[in-house]
């Protein structure tokens, strides 16, 4: 009788197949140190202003791309009806403009009574009250939404919202909660010009998101079939992934080309990086819990209506939207405002700017995977819960034709 052959693959191809596993499955991750090395290595290239020009390239071209793709793939029904879902927008817009200015305000304000060496630079706490007061990110929430199974039309409609609020709410509410102390007077009277910064961020708004969308359900209205093809065969949405590393790209290109990481401190860049995750991450656990909160708070009939859970798909594009902000708007808005103040000290400001939207996108990765997992533990049990729902339901059936059976016998005896 002949040996089986041996089928078992050599140690190396097994090594190499778990390295490429790992490499498709954190390749985001990847790709954002890739183009972190890039901007490093060559800042000119991708900077506001530099070689490819991203102020128009990447900040219209990329987004553009991203939000016509939604408007491809999102059913019309869906953003009608989140337009009209008014706690959805309570609760991510409240979140985003209300809560975390408090939040930031009295963290900042606990370190001003700790560091009176002023180890950590007080442009960099400046810095993080602009960043709390300007809205949610335009482009990353949508794309990180759809891949962990949420409601992207949710998102969409919450990023647009909140783009539309931020340049009227975002100056007034970050002048008015600057400490009262002299560190802070280049901040408070910054006397910039925000005129042709409207302009900026409305024709950015228009031209990049507006427009793309209606385009984009234009085509899906039109030939909706065709569409839904392409996009199944072309895996369309799995671009708008990639188009966030352009975007990273672009963000930490001008934040290399000024100098600013450069010139603050170790305790300032350390405090930074993970104050940041620590913060992000803290805003989502909250974002979660105001969207399902505990069972207990509905108990009554009166509380009902207030704490009624979201769905999970709501929830995640909710977890997604409340703790991000936008480079985008944050950036000129920045420079804008502040417009007389020295260049350094305003490259120091963007610097909480630059890195919470590039640190929440990689904090983000990881909710993916845990929001996709929670999303299918939810699914699988409301199946789960279906079946035994008409399991019971079919034995009642049985159990009553069996009664009717034994009494139709009953009736044949007598």
């Amino acid at each position: 009788m002949e040996a089986a052959p041996n089928t078992a693959q050599p140690r190396w191809q097994r090594v190499l197949k778990r390295i490429a596993s790992l490499i498709l499955h954190q390749w985001l991750l990847i790709g954002i140190g890739i183009v972190c090395a890039l901007a490093y290595c060559f800042p000119n290239v991708a900077k506001h202003g530099g070689t490819i020009r991203s102020e128009y390239s990447i900040m219209y071209g990329v987004i553009a791309i991203i939000f016509l793709i939604s408007g491809l793939s999102i059913p019309r029904q869906k953003l009608i009806a989140h337009v009209l879902n008014w706690r959805l927008h309570v609760v991510v817009q409240v979140i985003s403009f209300i809560f975390i200015p408090a939040l930031v305000l009295a963290i900042v304000h606990v370190i001003l009574a700790a560091d009176s060496g002023g180890k950590i630079d007080r442009a960099v706490l400046a810095g993080y009250i602009f960043t709390a007061c300007i809205p949610t990110t335009i482009a990353s929430n949508v794309v990180m939404t759809r891949s962990a199974g949420g409601d992207d039309a949710a998102a969409l409609v919450e990023v647009l919202l909140a783009n539309i609020l931020g340049p009227f709410v975002t100056a007034a509410w970050t002048i008015a909660l600057m400490p009262k102390m002299a560190e802070f007077d280049p901040w408070r009277y910054g006397g910039g010009d925000l005129g042709s910064m409207y302009k900026e961020v409305f024709q950015q708004l228009g031209l990049s998101v507006l427009l793309p969308l209606f385009v984009g359900q234009l085509v899906k209205w039109t030939w909706p079939d065709r569409t839904a093809l392409v996009l199944q065969k072309t895996k369309l949405p799995k671009l708008a992934t990639v188009c966030l590393l352009l975007l990273i790209w672009a963000t930490f290109s001008s934040c290399f080309a000024t100098g600013a990481l450069q010139t603050l401190s170790a305790q300032s860049i350390v405090f930074v990086v993970l104050f940041n995750i620590i913060l992000y991450t803290a805003l989502t656990t909250v974002c979660f819990f105001c969207s399902r909160p505990p069972r207990i708070f509905s108990s009554r009939r009166w509380s009902k209506p207030i704490f009624k859970r979201m769905s999970p798909e709501e929830t995640i594009a909710v977890c997604f939207c409340g703790p991000a902000k936008s480079t985008a708007l944050g950036i000129p808005l920045l420079y804008a405002m502040w417009q007389p103040v020295d260049l350094l000290l305003k490259a120091k400001t963007s610097v909480p700017v630059l890195l919470y939207t590039t640190e929440q996108i990689c904090v983000a990765h990881f909710f993916v995977q845990l929001f996709r997992w929670w999303h299918a533990r939810i699914v699988e049990k409301e199946e789960l819960d279906d079946r035994r729902g008409d399991d019971v339901g079919m034995s009642i059936v049985e159990d009553s034709y069996r009664d009717h059976a034994g009494r139709g016998d009953e009736h044949t005896t007598v």
